[in-house]
């Protein structure tokens, strides 16, 4: 990046005044890779900036298997509609397991009264999940439950779309400042800022013993919170860690959110909650 440009400014977007996030014109402050930072309007951080990173709170996840948890208080604490009494109690009401799917995720935001979109290729559980070893323990007991989830979601206000989403439309959701909850395959994410013995297995803290059982698939959900343009790149949070926001390639990114047993999932999070 050179100095001089616009996209000099790029180092991190964050609302100036949160309690206006729901004024058209609402004022954003640009800190600069240069140091120091200046005001500018929505429109104008669509139109300039090549490069955005969000100031998303990294919360790390306790378990092997509460990933999409730990996202989703990220997501929360952003929008300062955390608290963890509150968030305990939507777990239990919720009934969330230790099976979470990006449905349940959804309902959560839906919980809190935060702004959504569930993206996704297929409404409901892929039948060809069942052969895939990622899956098959809960498979049974969980298709019937996640289906119903699938059927009520319009009427419990659970905004859910078939659709297929770009790169740019993520780019275009992370310029305004919103944020989004991503599926990913783990066992292709590689961080480009982690260290080697790591980065092939992100969704666990740095130190413990690898779960991997198979190869080819392993579900993990991340925080998108960036991207740079110019380098290519995608920021994210990795619940895995507590200390460190990643980057990868918008290739690497795009396949490992794109591998058979994703279903393509994002869910959208807005800031104008």
């Amino acid at each position: 990046m050179r100095a001089g440009r616009r996209s000099a400014w790029l180092l991190s977007l964050e609302p100036a005044r949160m309690e206006n996030r729901n004024q058209a014109c609402e004022l954003w402050r640009c800190h600069g890779a240069l140091g120091g930072h200046r005001l500018v309007t929505h429109r104008q951080c669509l139109q300039t900036f090549e490069c955005v990173q969000l100031k998303v709170p990294i919360i790390q996840q306790l378990y092997h298997w509460d990933c999409g948890l730990a996202c989703s208080r990220m997501v929360l604490q952003y929008l300062d509609h955390l608290d963890n009494d509150e968030f305990q109690k939507a777990i239990q009401e919720l009934r969330l397991t230790k099976s979470i799917w990006t449905i349940d995720l959804a309902y959560l935001m839906r919980h809190f009264g935060v702004k959504h979109k569930f993206c996704t290729q297929t409404l409901g559980v892929d039948k060809g999940y069942k052969n895939q070893s990622f899956y098959r323990k809960h498979f049974d007991t969980e298709e019937n439950r996640v289906n119903q989830l699938f059927a009520q979601a319009k009427a419990s206000k659970v905004l859910v779309e078939k659709c297929t989403v770009t790169v740019q439309d993520i780019q275009k959701h992370l310029s305004q400042g919103h944020v989004a909850i991503v599926l990913v395959n783990a066992v292709l994410l590689l961080c480009d800022l982690c260290s080697s013995p790591v980065k092939y297995c992100c969704f666990l803290p740095i130190g413990q013993k690898c779960f991997c059982r198979n190869p080819d698939y392993q579900g993990h959900f991340i925080v998108l919170c960036g991207y740079n343009t110019a380098s290519g790149s995608i920021y994210y949070n990795n619940p895995a860690y507590a200390d460190r926001t990643c980057c990868t390639s918008i290739r690497n990114f795009e396949e490992a959110r794109r591998s058979y047993g994703t279903d393509e999932d994002i869910l959208f999070i807005y800031t104008d909650s």
